[in-house]
């Protein structure tokens, strides 16, 4: 259900066997954003050589499509994320960003529809099963409310447990 563009982008990345062993679901905790926000954000006030801290993207309607996905270079490149407290989670994590503020007000339907579609595709291209998504207050070693106390964790969690339909 990825448009064809998504798709190759996710196919085409040089991904080594068993380089990804997660997937990390985060908030912006803004309400709008985009990826030329966030990577001049995560540059100059985070000090981040690699820029936007994240593999991917979805937008909210506010700067970027809402459900848009954005191929970040950190998934096309391959290089660790920057997206988690611990480096060494860096180096196997992959992380998806949506735009939002997800202690204020849940994600968008194309939000959630968009981040499932992308983490099935993941899963399929990384060779992950469902156990291997978590957010990030489930995985960080330091506490964090992301991806918000709005953010349905749960109910997400277990659709990825059911085939697509």
């Amino acid at each position: 259900r990825l448009q064809p563009a998504l798709a190759k982008a996710i196919n085409d990345a040089p991904v080594k066997g068993g380089r990804w062993q997660t997937i990390v679901v985060h908030h912006a905790a803004v309400d709008e954003g985009s990826v030329k926000s966030l990577d001049r954000y995560h540059r100059e006030q985070r000090h981040m050589e690699n820029g936007l801290a994240y593999h991917f993207l979805i937008g909210n309607g506010n700067g970027m499509g809402d459900g848009e996905i954005a191929v970040g270079n950190r998934w096309k490149k391959q290089l660790d994320g920057g997206h988690l407290h611990s480096e060494a989670q860096n180096k196997i994590a992959l992380g998806i960003c949506l735009i939002g503020d997800f202690n204020k007000h849940p994600p968008t339907a194309r939000q959630l529809r968009s981040l499932e579609d992308l983490v099935r595709a993941l899963m399929r291209r990384c060779q992950l099963d469902a156990g291997a998504v978590k957010t990030h207050q489930q995985i960080n070693v330091v506490h964090t409310q992301c991806p918000g106390s709005k953010f349905p964790t749960r109910a997400f969690l277990a659709r990825l447990k059911t085939p697509a339909g």
